[in-house]
């Protein structure tokens, strides 16, 4: 019988341990200054709370089989989320690599250890941070290489390219960076792996499906046949029909699609174990997290900004589904 995994990746928005922390290292406390201050155990739990009533409603109640985040400080605030997801009766398991981010912001995975493993022991490698060279350092692309109850391998990259503080255009090169550092990895790992290794990159990329980025470097493309004839280790980018639906992931002078899925041939090959169901990528917009003003979601805030104590982060969570057959 074939086997579903749902597959959600969130931005959390300044998921940060709690103000003096022990856990924090010196450098990402000067970086942070003065925005950390008044983040105490009672704003970070309910954060937390808030977070997981969210996720707690993925999958029709269920929760999803694999979570990526960024915006994540360590893994205490991980742990403290897995704690709150206790309910959904989940094995949830973390992938959590400390990046070189200057404010100390990570990527990780969240995941159902009844459904997918990662391989550990002598001689095996499953988890790897790919870094992106920059003048600024900013967040790794974290390659995890799961195994299916099959004993099939599925490789997940999760990012969160560099930001457009400063201006779209003015860091638009970052985001260049990014797009062929994740190209090249992608590329890798059919060398590495083999030919037919099914690849799933998805995260923030702070860049829309038609950006340079994504599209001349990544080489995550909007074609469906190019992906799967083309010569080049190509991604299908799976938001591009949201987009047309006017959805956005993000809202800054309107909606913006920042959050990307982007899937390889071999998750689009009918005869491939492992298939993406393309009808269900989506952008999960709950209606107690949206704002009603601007339909954007309702963030939290925090760390310099005002917190609403009913909101949940700036991004919306995007999904999809993937299917093992037997």
């Amino acid at each position: 019988m074939p086997t579903q995994y749902r597959i959600v990746f969130w931005n959390l928005e300044n998921l940060f341990d709690i103000e003096n922390s022990p856990r924090r290292e010196e450098k990402v406390a000067r970086a942070i200054g003065r925005d950390i201050q008044g983040w105490t155990q009672a704003l970070l739990d309910r954060k937390i709370g808030q977070l997981a009533s969210i996720i707690s409603q993925m999958g029709l109640g269920a929760g999803p089989d694999l979570l990526g985040v960024c915006e994540v400080e360590n893994q205490f605030v991980l742990e403290l989320l897995v704690q709150a997801l206790a309910p959904l009766g989940r094995n949830y398991q973390i992938v959590h690599h400390e990046t070189q981010d200057r404010r100390g912001i990570d990527v990780a995975f969240i995941y159902d250890g009844n459904k997918l493993t990662v391989p550990s022991g002598p001689g095996v490698e499953s988890v790897f941070s790919h870094f992106v060279l920059r003048r600024n350092a900013t967040r790794d692309i974290v390659q995890v290489n799961f195994m299916t109850p099959r004993n099939r391998m599925l490789v997940l990259m999760g990012n969160h390219w560099p930001s457009r503080t400063g201006g779209e255009s003015e860091s638009a090169a970052y985001r260049a960076m990014a797009g062929e550092t994740l190209a090249y990895f992608h590329e890798r790992v059919l060398d590495i792996y083999g030919p037919t290794t099914p690849v799933l990159a998805l995260g923030d990329f702070n860049d829309e499906p038609f950006d340079t980025s994504l599209v001349d470097y990544a080489l995550a493309q909007r074609s469906r046949d190019k992906v799967v004839r083309g010569r080049n280790p190509y991604f299908l980018n799976l938001m591009w029909p949201l987009m047309g639906n006017g959805l956005g992931s993000h809202y800054f002078d309107g909606q913006n699609v920042l959050d990307n899925i982007l899937v390889n041939k071999n998750l689009l090959n009918p005869a491939s174990p492992i298939q993406a169901l393309l009808s269900s990528a989506n952008i999960l917009r709950y209606p107690i997290m949206t704002e009603k003003s601007t339909s954007g979601p309702r963030r939290f805030g925090g760390m310099g900004k005002e917190v609403d104590l009913d909101g949940y982060s700036d991004h919306y969570p995007v999904e999809v589904v993937l299917v093992e057959n037997d």
